[in-house]
C-alpha cells in the first residue's frame, strides 16, 4: 500500500521538521555516526569538525553513544583527540558509566537500545577561533566492541543551552 502524500501533508511535514531543527539555537554540532555491523574497531576513529567563532563563550561538549542491551561491559572508555586551529594536539581518556551498581541502564531506553549524551567537557572554553578537529577512538581493552550502534558529539553554547 502506497502512502497518500498530498501537497498539504508534504508542507506540514516540512514545516514541522524546520520548526524542530530551528528550535535548537544552542547547537554548534550534534552529529552521530552509525557503526557498521554494530561494531567499533579500535582503529576506526570517528571524526568531527566544528567551527568556533567566539572564544569568550563557554561551551558544553558531549559524547553521544547508542548501545544495545547485549553490550557486555558496565562502562565505556573513549580517547578524545582534539586538534586546534593552530594544530595543537591533545588527547584525553574519558570513562562513560553505562550501568549502575544495581544493573540498571543509565541511558534513555527504547526497546533494547540505550542512548547516552554525557558531558565530557562541561562549560569548556576554546582558546582559538577556527576549526577544531575531534576524533573519537574506542579505548577499551578489546579490539572490537560489539553491540555499539552509533557514537557522536554534541557541542552547544552554554549560555543559550541553560536558558
Amino acid at each position: 500500500m502506497k502512502p497518500n502524500w498530498t501537497f498539504p501533508t508534504i508542507i506540514s511535514v516540512a514545516f514541522t521538521l524546520l520548526f524542530i531543527t530551528a528550535c535548537d539555537e544552542a547547537k554548534l554540532i550534534d552529529e552521530n555516526k552509525d557503526l557498521p555491523a554494530q561494531e567499533w574497531f579500535y582503529k576506526n576513529r570517528l571524526v568531527f569538525d566544528v567551527n568556533i567563532e567566539d572564544t569568550n563563550k563557554t561551551y558544553n561538549v558531549y559524547l553521544n553513544l547508542r548501545v544495545g542491551n547485549d553490550y557486555k561491559y558496565n562502562n565505556f572508555f573513549v580517547m578524545v583527540h582534539q586538534t586546534s586551529p593552530s594544530q595543537t594536539v591533545t588527547k584525553e581518556r574519558k570513562e562513560i558509566v553505562l550501568i549502575d551498581e544495581s544493573g540498571n541502564w543509565l541511558g534513555k531506553g527504547l526497546g533494547d537500545l540505550y542512548d547516552y549524551q554525557v558531558p565530557i567537557y562541561p562549560q569548556y572554553r576554546f582558546k582559538e577561533k577556527g576549526i577544531y578537529h575531534f576524533e573519537l577512538e574506542q579505548n577499551m581493552r578489546e579490539d572490537t566492541l560489539t553491540h555499539l550502534y552509533a557514537a557522536g558529539m554534541r557541542i552547544e553554547d552554554f549560555s543559550i543551552a541553560r536558558q
